[in-house]
């Protein structure tokens, strides 16, 4: 049976070479010298008998057959650094590394000061931490994307085998900027009311890719204005794009100084949140850190 070429060391030098940018940084990162790197490659192309790279200019690029190599190649070194990890937190019952979605409207702050705690006692232990929109974090959850999300929005998916806990509620607050053309017809409620049709709503897009998406927060009607996070929803908000939803800890300080003015609107239940993770994972590294954000984060 004839051996195949493709190895993944062999990955793991064109992975280096495109996220660098040139062979000879690449060799910098494997600490292997620029001519050894080369050969690498030429003894790839040959044994394919292929081409991989292309003169373009000054640079080599990848060849189509390159770039295909390298994507699917990506997703063999993703799956063979999972597999290792897996073996290793079998072995000792700590994962070298958590990755973590965290919701958008998530207090930032107490966030990472618990991280930043769990570090201190567990130094070796590698932290990947992503953002999430409503049905985002828990797709990511499902797909194995994310070990644990953190504030992501009930209703939990049903027979999943998560294990689930109730954080405190997202705290949200309809608001207009004092510089917003409508926000002089705040004073009066009902007069406010009947422009809502005609103001438009700056929205985050969900993060979820497969699942039915969802929005959440003020009616759905006029025009609308899409952002990836609740930072940028705050500055264009702030900037008289819109109107919308933000967690009230994240701006006080502008309703404070009066550059934010809250909408008196018909009154929503507030937004209950959850901290989840697959009830199959084991690893004593997870289980010391939910331990600590649920005591930082827990509504009761």
């Amino acid at each position: 049976m004839r051996r195949n070429p493709i190895t993944i060391e062999a990955l793991e030098t064109l992975d280096a070479i495109d996220r660098r940018g040139s062979f000879a940084k690449a060799a910098e990162e494997l600490n292997k010298a620029t001519s050894a790197v080369s050969y690498a490659v030429q003894k790839l192309e040959e044994q394919l008998d292929i081409a991989l790279f292309q003169r373009q200019g000054r640079r080599s690029v990848l060849t189509p057959a390159g770039l295909l190599i390298l994507a699917e190649g990506r997703e063999i070194l993703q799956t063979t650094a999972r597999l290792a990890n897996k073996a290793k937190e079998v072995a000792t019952g700590w994962e070298p590394r958590i990755s973590i979605a965290v919701e958008s409207l998530q207090s930032y702050p107490a966030f990472f000061s618990v991280l930043h705690e769990f570090l201190n006692v567990h130094p070796s232990i590698e932290i990947d931490v992503c953002e999430s929109i409503l049905n985002g974090g828990w797709e990511a959850l499902e797909q194995g994307r994310v070990d644990l999300i953190v504030g992501s929005p009930g209703p939990v998916p049903a027979q999943k085998g998560y294990r689930a806990i109730p954080l405190a509620n997202h705290d949200l607050v309809p608001v207009i900027a004092a510089s917003h053309e409508r926000a002089g017809a705040v004073k009066t409620p009902g007069a406010f009311a009947k422009l809502l049709p005609k103001v438009r709503r700056v929205i985050t897009h969900d993060t979820s890719t497969i699942d039915v998406t969802r929005s959440a927060g003020l009616s759905s009607d006029g025009q609308h204005f899409y952002v990836q996070n609740i930072d940028q929803k705050t500055e264009a908000i702030l900037a008289g794009i819109g109107i919308g939803h933000l967690p009230r800890k994240r701006i006080q300080e502008y309703l404070d100084n009066g550059k934010l003015i809250a909408l008196h609107l018909q009154e929503e239940p507030a937004q209950e949140s959850f901290m989840a993770w697959k009830t199959s994972h084991k690893g004593k590294g997870l289980q010391m850190l939910t331990q600590r954000l649920s005591a930082a984060f827990s509504g009761k």
